[in-house]
């Protein structure tokens, strides 16, 4: 059966390979990034660029665009990491992260609610570098806190969303060879991304607000 999915951060990387996961399973795509590339375009259905989820005005114009279309499974995948060591902390690059990586997914989720019926999705892609019981190395103080509020949020939106028929899943990728991270990992974009579908299929009311790796085991807050 087809359906809509909505993925952020879909011009490259997981979101890129999210897109074209969903597409070639015959489901109807759109594909949310602030600047696109031959490859988006050539894979989402609908691409809407020039969208910062860390801008409000820019999420505004995805909620206009957006408008009478029902989601079936929303994808906040958008995110940015910018390493900081103590000592040299830029306090602005900090809250950019927070503006991203968790504001941003929030925002978007509830400005797209009315898009959402019952026995819809909703993906957090977040990473277990924001699980506090998980940090060994501490460092990257603006991406550990931007997510770990981003894992928080998730919790809240899955238990004020079940009433509603709605399932949420906080999903850790993996260490996935992308841009972000220097392009080295233990797995490519296209492996994580049918890793990540498997967990969002599997999702359900019944384990909603989880947090996940995306190889299926449970992670520490």
């Amino acid at each position: 059966m087809s359906s809509t999915v909505l993925i952020t951060g879909a011009n490259r990387g997981i979101g890129l390979s999210l897109c074209q996961y969903y597409k070639n399973l015959g489901h109807k795509v759109y594909g949310v990034c602030r600047s696109s590339t031959p490859q988006l375009e050539q894979t989402a259905d609908v691409v809407l660029d020039g969208i910062d989820i860390g801008k409000a005005e820019d999420c505004r114009q995805l909620f206009q665009e957006m408008s009478g279309v029902t989601i079936d499974v929303l994808v906040n995948n958008a995110g940015i990491l910018i390493n900081q060591t103590l000592g040299q902390i830029d306090f602005d690059i900090l809250e950019q992260q927070f503006q991203v990586n968790a504001m941003g997914a929030l925002r978007v989720t509830e400005g797209l609610l009315d898009n959402l019926g019952k026995g819809a999705k909703v993906a957090i892609i977040t990473s277990r570098m924001g699980s506090i019981a998980d940090n060994g190395s501490g460092g990257s103080y603006g991406y550990r806190m931007s997510k770990a509020a981003l894992n928080a949020a998730g919790k809240s939106l899955a238990l004020d969303l079940k009433p509603k028929g709605i399932a949420v899943a906080i999903l850790h990728p993996g260490l996935v060879g992308t841009e972000m991270i220097g392009g080295k990992g233990d797995l490519t974009p296209d492996q994580a991304a049918k890793q990540l579908a498997d967990r969002i299929e599997a999702l359900d009311l019944s384990n909603s607000g989880t947090f996940w790796h995306s190889n299926g085991d449970i992670l520490p807050w």
